[in-house]
């Protein structure tokens, strides 16, 4: 039994940077960049890394971008860790319905256009019913958080997200107490997305996740409308996805439409495809193999071809305030 938990992260304010000191230096190195003083790793003398200076312009709608430029900059959850490049984070993915090969998201996902935008909300809650994107944001100031991201396959990067907890979307539609999952659907979209209409795909869509009430309560659990201070792109989940940074990366389903609050746990896609190798819980443990490869070490990108940047993998991928979940459960067997 899930034991709830909300354990205030390890970092101290002395962690956080203040938002307009974030936000001057960001600019300042954007501006150097764009003059050329910046070298090609992005530094300039004295003045650090601007991973943000590769960040393309994106045509977002007004009340979209001065919500993203409002944001709460956060750093916590990643410590000093370095970001994962622009380039990798959004020419590296998994979305199975744009293709099944990493490149085939950024490919295809370019005139996607995910607007206009609904969430649909249903099941044992108090506040049913349809969301509009711009209504789903109106209350919340969003907050920018740098989070381990761990796939199961063995690869790992550090992305900074923007969006909100996903608590205070549970607090403002109310589960009822016959409420102990969520279940999350993706879009279904055969005409843009070319893998929702393979014949070779072995998936059926739409893709599903699933998380206990007390996960999708837990602070840390968050929902990204956008990544390295702009909106999100098609190949990321655009425009809403889950992020879960202590589970592998499938649990952090992309382009959601749906959540459904139930009494009963869901199946969910990769669970009912292998659920030998994808457990309903899926979170990081380098003590639990997948049943064809070892789940000890990770390859951070980017890294290089013959010098891959391999790091031993950290239970819950470091994210140790969520243990408390799962006091009573056996990892090796909830897998």
């Amino acid at each position: 039994m899930l034991i709830q938990s909300f354990s205030s992260s390890r970092n101290t304010e002395a962690d956080v940077t203040d938002e307009r000191i974030y936000r001057a230096r960001r600019h300042f190195l954007q501006g150097l960049a764009a003059a050329g003083l910046l070298g090609a790793h992005g530094s300039a003398s004295g003045a650090g890394v601007s991973p943000y200076s590769e960040v393309p312009a994106s045509q977002d709608p007004d009340w979209l971008r001065d919500k993203l430029m409002q944001a709460r900059w956060q750093r916590r959850d990643a410590g000093d860790e370095v970001l994962t490049p622009f380039r990798d984070v959004t020419q590296y993915n998994n979305f199975y319905e744009f293709g099944p090969q990493k490149g085939d998201p950024a490919c295809h996902a370019g005139n996607w256009q995910p607007q206009p935008w609904s969430l649909w909300v249903d099941g044992e809650v108090a506040r049913p019913g349809r969301l509009p994107l711009d209504e789903l944001l109106a209350p919340y100031r969003l907050q920018e958080r740098i989070y381990r991201l761990r796939c199961v396959e063995g690869w790992s990067m550090v992305i900074p997200w923007l969006g909100f907890p996903l608590r205070d979307l549970l607090e403002r539609v109310q589960p009822s107490s016959h409420a102990r999952y969520v279940r999350f659907e993706s879009v279904v979209d055969a005409e843009n997305m070319p893998g929702v209409r393979s014949g070779f795909s072995l998936l059926e869509w739409p893709y599903r996740e699933g998380l206990h009430l007390d996960e999708a309560a837990h602070p840390l659990t968050f929902m990204a409308v956008g990544l390295y201070g702009r909106s999100l792109p098609g190949q990321n989940g655009a425009p809403l996805r889950l992020v879960v940074p202590w589970k592998y990366g499938f649990k952090s389903i992309k382009s959601i439409v749906r959540i459904s609050f139930l009494r009963e746990r869901p199946l969910t896609t990769w669970e009912s495809m292998a659920p030998q190798e994808y457990g309903f819980y899926a979170n990081v443990n380098p003590h639990v193999d997948h049943p064809r490869w070892s789940q000890a070490r990770e390859r951070r990108l980017p890294g290089r071809l013959f010098a891959p940047n391999v790091i031993d993998t950290r239970l819950f991928n470091g994210y140790e305030e969520v243990a408390g979940l799962y006091s009573n459960m056996d990892l090796r067997v909830n897998y």
